[in-house]
């Protein structure tokens, strides 16, 4: 596809459709065809700067517009998201390579979270609190912070959007969103679904981190920071935001372990642990990158797990009858390739996948990689892959796995397969990690919170914390008597005296 013969894409300002101010344009690829399928702006400083403003002056109005009112608008947000929803799908499946399948359920889950903090939001202003004498009042009342940059990452461009801005409005903040310049398109599709909220409310800023998403971070207008994404970009946000001491909210990615107990049903574990450990090709942040399986089930386990892994269909993303699409670019695809080849110089075994398919000339695919006789001392079991790889160690019992699984700097999420209730509360209760799954991996709930522990990252999105991370708190207290206070100067040192 020639790069003059695709559309061009501008940002989302104030409610309206702007070019960026530098004048350049970037490409977005197809990681299945590497085509180009559109063009999208290349933002400076400058667009970061319009983007900010534009918030600011619409931050007021919205903080004061009444809390029923934010619900409607944001449940007919999520009505105009299902209206959209086969569109919206392909797009995503199209910039990001995640089966449409998949992607048709992604669109779902962000029309829930809006239904979510609609309600959530509509009336929680804060509370009353018990006075310290007579004829007071004391309040508890809780503000938004202003503008929050939302800076979003490619692996799933809509659902991780959500989780930060529909909280963040719903508390009375505006935003401006910086997608990833992967998949900036399905984020610039969903202006249809914006146009139900007032201009500025939410404004759209495509480009490079660099470019666009430093200059966002460090705007005075900005007031906090919403990211999804590495630790090492998370780091750099934290030394920009320290500049003017602004807020963030930071969730930093995992390398979450996956404990299979004996007393399991081999084939359902297998089926779960082959999800967590592939579902959209590894690139989850809570995918499962660690195995632990219990040394008197490890050969069944590891030969059924191998077995099931070949069977998984790998292609084109728009289907019909395909589990797999690629991975987001080559880049991506070279840095797991260059572990999984570390993995195997030092010993490690790849039973399964680990290769280009054959038949697919095109695209960023790689099969999915099975890989055993493997140790805490190979990047594969301490770093974050984000790739599709099952790396399985085999341990004695439970107190063995919670040592391993706890052997991280991470602390995202963790998995069990167990019917075993000791075993069952014994990891959850000694494993850092800010989501504990038992028998049902990688499955979320927008009432409860997401966020990690360690290095995964800081504050909570979804749920009442996720609103709350949104929120200021800011403590009135009310005299409504008035009158002079005995305490006040000048002080009485008579008072107290002990009588002779």
């Amino acid at each position: 596809m020639a790069r003059s013969s695709v559309k061009v894409h501008k940002n989302w300002i104030a409610g309206e459709s702007v070019a960026s101010a530098s004048g350049k344009t970037y490409p977005v690829v197809n990681p299945a065809t590497e085509e180009v399928l559109a063009e999208a702006q290349r933002s400076d400083a400058r667009d970061a700067r319009d983007a900010a403003r534009a918030a600011r002056a619409a931050q007021r109005d919205w903080w004061h517009t009444p809390g029923v009112d934010k619900a409607h608008m944001l449940h007919r947000v999520a009505a105009v998201l299902r209206e959209q929803r086969e569109e919206l799908a392909k797009i995503l499946t199209l910039e990001g390579g995640k089966p449409l399948i998949e992607n048709r359920d992604e669109v779902e889950w962000v029309a829930a979270c809006f239904d979510y903090y609609a309600e959530v939001g509509r009336d929680a202003k804060g509370r009353v609190i018990a006075p310290v004498a007579h004829h007071q009042l004391n309040l508890v009342i809780k503000e938004p912070f202003g503008v929050i940059a939302c800076i979003v990452p490619w692996n799933y461009p809509l659902l991780l959007m959500s989780w930060k801005v529909a909280p963040a409005i719903a508390a009375g903040n505006t935003v401006v969103i910086k997608p990833s310049e992967m998949t900036p398109l399905s984020t610039l599709a969903m202006i249809r679904a914006f146009r139900e909220l007032p201009a500025g409310v939410v404004n759209i800023v495509t480009g490079y981190g660099k470019e666009a998403g430093e200059p966002l971070c460090l705007d005075d207008d900005v007031d906090m920071i919403a990211f999804t994404g590495s630790i090492a970009t998370g780091k750099q946000i934290m030394t920009l935001a320290a500049q003017n001491l602004k807020k963030v909210n930071l969730e930093m990615g995992g390398n979450d372990p996956f404990i299979v107990c004996d007393d399991v049903d081999i084939d359902t574990a297998v089926r779960g642990a082959a999800w967590a450990a592939y579902l959209n090709m590894g690139q989850v942040c809570t995918s499962a990158e660690r195995f632990y399986v219990f040394d008197s089930v490890a050969d069944k386990f590891i030969e059924r797990f191998a077995k099931f892994t070949r069977t998984l269909r790998i292609g084109n993303p728009m289907g019909p009858d395909v589990d797999l699409g690629p991975m987001i670019n080559a880049v991506q695809r070279e840095k797991v390739e260059k572990k999984l080849d570390e993995a195997r110089a030092a010993g490690a075994r790849i039973l399964a996948g680990g290769r280009r398919p054959k038949k697919l000339t095109k695209g960023f695919f790689l099969e999915p990689a099975v890989v055993t006789d493997v140790n805490h001392k190979m990047a594969l079991m301490r770093e974050e892959t984000f790739g599709p790889v099952a790396p399985i160690m085999r341990v004695k019992g439970i107190e063995e796995a919670i040592r391993l699984a706890n052997d991280s700097e991470y602390g995202l999420g963790a998995n069990i397969c167990t019917r075993s209730l000791e075993n069952a509360m014994m990891a959850m209760e000694n494993i850092k990690a800010g989501t504990f799954w038992i028998n049902d991996p990688l499955t979320d709930n927008d009432a409860g919170p997401f966020g990690g522990m360690r290095k995964s990252g800081m504050g909570r999105e979804l749920g009442v914390e996720g609103l709350e991370a949104f929120r200021d708190t800011k403590h009135a207290h009310i005299d409504y008597k008035g009158g002079r206070k005995p305490y006040w100067f000048p002080y009485d040192w008579s008072h107290g005296r002990k009588t002779e």
